[in-house]
């Protein structure tokens, strides 16, 4: 199959069950799929729309190694109530309705194709702006908007002034005097620190502020 002929359809790993249960629903889904049986041939996988993965398939190694692979999206289909090493994709809980099918899949792989930038690697890290979390490995923190903005906006230059952070990120004018962003940066710190045990993801010096 081409890449233009894979680029709008979901690849579907499970198990048969599985597969067949989703192919008999194909007049009701909002999306083109394809079922897969076979794992060794996933040389071509990121020229497809996006994945749909069930626990079970995960049994597989090329599969788990497929799930650390930031390129590609990708949804878990599970019953199952902890499964390590999956704490950072999208998952739906079985059994699940036609809507609740099609609902994740338009907004966490169809509209997701469109939007540019979603994620940004800064260091260790990858900003994800969609799921508006920090992450590394498998460890993750929750951000507000302003936390986003805020670590986009020192991640693009070496140093940045405090009378920038409040333009930019807060539209404040120039002549301004306010705590916010040594309040907001003190918050984001304890929160990196408490997630992930670095004190050093925001750095405070003479010239300003960076990552």
């Amino acid at each position: 199959m081409s890449m233009t002929d894979t680029k709008n359809i979901i690849l579907v790993f499970g198990n048969k069950e599985f597969n067949n249960s989703l192919s008999e629903l194909k007049e009701y889904l909002n999306f083109n799929l394809k079922t897969v049986n076979d794992y060794k041939d996933l040389s071509s996988i990121e020229n497809y729309q996006g994945l749909i993965i069930h626990e079970d398939a995960l049994n597989d190694k090329s599969l788990k190694d497929l799930i650390k692979n930031d390129n590609i999206s990708k949804i878990l289909f599970h019953n199952s109530s902890n499964i390590p090493g999956t704490e950072n994709i999208e998952k739906l809980t079985l059994p699940a309705s036609i809507d609740q099918i099609n609902n994740i899949v338009v907004n966490n792989i169809i509209k997701r194709k469109f939007k540019v930038n979603s994620s940004l690697k800064i260091n260790n890290y990858k900003l994800d702006k969609n799921l508006r979390r920090l992450i590394k490995k498998d460890i993750y923190l929750e951000l507000t908007e302003k936390e986003i903005e805020l670590i986009e906006l020192l991640n693009k230059k070496t140093h940045t002034k405090k009378k920038e952070i409040l333009t930019t990120v807060w539209k404040y004018s120039n002549d301004v005097d306010t705590h916010t962003v040594e309040t907001h940066i003190y918050r984001l710190r304890r929160k990196i620190k408490e997630t992930f045990n670095d004190e050093n993801f925001i750095r405070s010096e003479k010239k300003g502020y960076s990552i």
